[in-house]
């Protein structure tokens, strides 16, 4: 794969170029988000690699800017503090997976090699649903000549509903992978949150069509 590593730290840039091309990958590597961002819009990387923490462009805003420009690239996210909300930042915003550093050689080439194997389908960022488009890359909804706005937060439940379509998506899960919260939390904030998006998305919000309630479990992705 021709990959593209983000990284500030330049014994670790070194030591991941020399990882990525001795198991045969074709590497390019830049030490700050701005460059990197620039790079990974620029040309159809196979794979980007991205540190979070980054000099002059923070991580989460790279991975923003390459999921807008190319929503089919993988993107690896590299984590220091392994805080759960980082992570839970990292995916909601489009990266792929993520690694926490420390981490050991074999561990990290096992990730890189897994999503070089996805089919671009995979990482869908743009869903024909119900007659709607949900243009999660953009963070808008369209609907004939009517343009929505989308919230991260939004794209990201919408994402996760359609990456997990086919079974019942937890209340839990939603607080814990999209919002960043303990998944044990009492509230109502996924329940208000999905009000709010089935009347962007849902042609009659009262009967859902694409985020459908599964009693007593949660959400499904309903849309085909």
């Amino acid at each position: 794969m021709h990959i593209l590593v983000v990284e500030d730290e330049p014994g670790l840039r070194e030591g991941l170029t020399d990882l990525l091309r001795g198991d045969g990958h074709a590497v390019d590597a830049v030490g700050d988000g701005l460059a990197g961002a620039e790079r990974g819009t620029a040309e159809p990387y196979d794979l980007v690699v991205l540190d979070l923490m980054l000099p002059k462009l923070d991580g989460i805003d790279v991975c923003r800017r390459l999921r807008a420009a190319r929503p089919g690239m993988p993107i690896l996210m590299l984590t220091a503090r392994g805080s759960e909300d980082d992570k839970v930042r990292g995916l909601g915003e489009g990266a792929d997976d993520y690694v926490t550093k420390p981490f050991g050689a074999r561990e990290l080439l096992a990730r890189v090699r897994a999503l070089g194997r996805r089919a671009p389908t995979e990482s869908v960022e743009r869903i024909d649903a119900d007659g709607v488009i949900l243009d999660l890359a953009r963070l808008v909804v369209v609907r004939g000549d009517d343009r929505t706005p989308l919230t991260p937060r939004e794209a990201g439940m919408l994402r996760w509903l359609h990456r997990h379509a086919g079974r019942a998506v937890t209340r839990a899960e939603l607080l814990e992978h999209v919002f960043g919260q303990r998944g044990d939390l009492q509230t109502r904030a996924v329940d208000m949150a999905i009000a709010v998006l089935r009347k962007k998305v849902e042609r009659d919000p009262a009967r859902p069509r694409v985020i459908v309630s599964v009693k007593g479990a949660g959400y499904t992705w309903g849309a085909s």
